[in-house]
C-alpha cells in the first residue's frame, strides 16, 4: 500500500490557485478547470495502471506454491503440474498479467484458486468454480458499512476538535486535545483495537468484542458489533483531521478580512465557523479524503483483530493459502479506491476556490 500512495503523491501538484498569475484573465482560468479535471482523471488511469503491474509482480513474487500447498508435500511431480496447468500457473508472466488485465478491464476479476473444482481430478470442469467477484462482494460491503460508520464518528468530531483546538489556542483545551491525537496516532492500530477490547468488552461488557457479522443481521444488531472497530479506527484517523484543520485556521486568522471581522464584533466562533473555515476548505477536503480512503484501505488489522468479515480479512486469509487471484483483486480494490478518493479530493479542492467558482 505504501508503494502506490508513494508513487501517486509524488505525481500530484498543488491545486491552490492563490492569485491570477500575470497576461492570464479569470475566463482562462474558468476555461481551464475542466482541463485541469481531465488531466487529474489521465493521471489517476495512468497511475492505476501502474499500481496493476507492482500488484501482479508483488503477488508472484510471494514465496510458495498454491498447487504444492493443495496436494501437500508428498505430491507428485506430475500431479502439482496438472493442478498449475488447470489453474494457468504454467503460463509466462507477461501472459498471466495481460489475461487477468483483460478480464479486470470486462469486470472479470478471476477464479479463485481455493474454491476451484479442478478437471485433472474430477474428469472434466464442472463450471461451478467460484468467481473472485461472488467472494469479494459481500466483504467489500461490510467494509464499506464500517468505513461508513466510522466517517459518520470521526470526519464531524475531528472538525469539531480542530475548530475548538483554533479558537482556544495555546489553552489548556487546545494542549489537552494535541496530546490526545498525538498519543491516538502514535499507538500501533492492534494497541488501539486490544485496549478498547479490555476497557469497552472485558472490563465493562458494554459493547462485543468480535464483530461476527452476516447477511440479514438487523441494522442495530450490526452497527453495535460494528461499534468497537469503528472506535478503534476513529481514534485511528482523528488526529490528522484535526491537526490540518486547526493549522489551516489558524493560517488565516491573521488575514486582513478576518481582523476587519474582528473589528465589526463579530463573535469569535461566527468568524472561524462563517470566515475562516471556508477559505480552509482545500486542505480539509485533502485530508478527510485520504483518511477515507485509508477507511477502506487500511482495515486490514483492524479486521483481522475484531474477526471483522470484511474485505482486509478476506485478503489475510487469501494470502495464508497464496490465492493470487483473490489477493490481486483485493489490491487492486484498494488501489482503486485510495486513487479515486484522492481525485475526488483534488476536483473539490479545484471547486471550492472562490476565484475559480465565481469569476469577476
Amino acid at each position: 500500500m505504501v508503494v502506490f500512495a508513494l508513487t501517486y503523491h509524488s505525481c500530484r501538484v498543488s491545486l491552490r490557485v492563490h492569485q491570477n498569475p500575470i497576461g492570464k484573465t479569470n475566463e482562462e482560468h474558468v476555461n481551464s478547470v475542466p482541463k485541469i479535471i481531465a488531466q487529474r482523471l489521465l493521471l489517476g488511469l495512468l497511475t492505476l495502471f501502474v499500481v496493476s503491474i507492482i500488484i501482479f509482480t508483488a503477488v508472484n513474487m510471494l514465496p510458495g506454491d498454491f498447487a504444492q500447498a493443495i496436494l501437500g508435500q508428498s505430491a507428485t511431480p506430475e500431479a502439482v503440474a496438472a493442478i498449475r496447468r488447470d489453474l494457468g500457473l504454467d503460463q509466462p508472466p507477461i501472459t498471466r498479467y495481460f489475461t487477468w488485465l483483460a478480464g479486470v478491464l470486462q469486470g472479470d476479476l478471476g477464479t479463485s484458486f481455493a474454491q476451484a473444482n479442478f478437471a485433472s481430478f474430477v474428469g472434466e470442469d464442472s463450471g461451478t468454480r467460484t468467481t473472485v467477484a461472488d467472494q469479494i462482494a459481500p466483504r467489500i460491503k461490510n467494509t464499506l458499512f464500517l468505513a461508513g460508520v466510522t466517517a459518520v464518528i470521526a470526519v464531524p468530531f475531528a472538525i469539531g476538535l480542530g475548530i475548538l483546538a483554533a479558537l482556544y489556542r495555546n489553552s489548556a483545551f487546545d494542549k489537552v486535545s494535541n496530546v490526545f491525537t498525538l498519543t491516538s496516532i502514535s499507538s500501533p492500530e492492534f494497541f488501539v483495537a486490544y485496549i478498547l477490547i479490555l476497557f469497552l468488552a472485558v472490563l465493562n461488557p458494554w459493547l462485543p468484542s468480535l464483530s461476527n457479522i452476516y447477511d440479514g443481521m438487523a441494522f442495530s444488531d450490526r452497527l453495535e458489533k460494528t461499534m468497537l472497530p469503528a472506535l478503534a479506527l476513529t481514534l485511528v484517523v482523528t488526529a490528522h483531521m484535526m491537526r490540518m484543520t486547526r493549522a489551516a485556521i489558524i493560517n488565516l486568522l491573521a488575514s486582513p478580512y478576518i481582523e476587519m471581522a474582528r473589528l465589526k464584533g463579530m463573535k469569535p466562533m461566527r468568524v472561524i465557523v462563517h470566515h475562516a473555515l471556508p477559505n480552509a476548505l482545500a486542505p480539509i477536503i485533502n485530508v478527510v479524503a485520504l483518511n477515507l480512503a485509508y477507511l477502506v484501505t487500511g482495515v486490514v488489522v483492524v479486521e483481522v483483530v475484531f474477526v471483522y468479515p470484511g474485505v482486509g480479512q478476506l485478503f489475510v486469509d487469501s494470502v495464508k493459502i497464496r490465492d493470487i487471484p483473490v489477493v490481486q483483486a483485493c489490491c487492486l480494490i484498494f488501489a482503486a479506491v485510495y486513487i479515486l478518493l484522492n481525485l475526488l479530493a483534488d476536483i473539490l479542492s479545484i471547486l471550492s476556490n472562490p476565484r475559480l467558482r465565481h469569476p469577476k
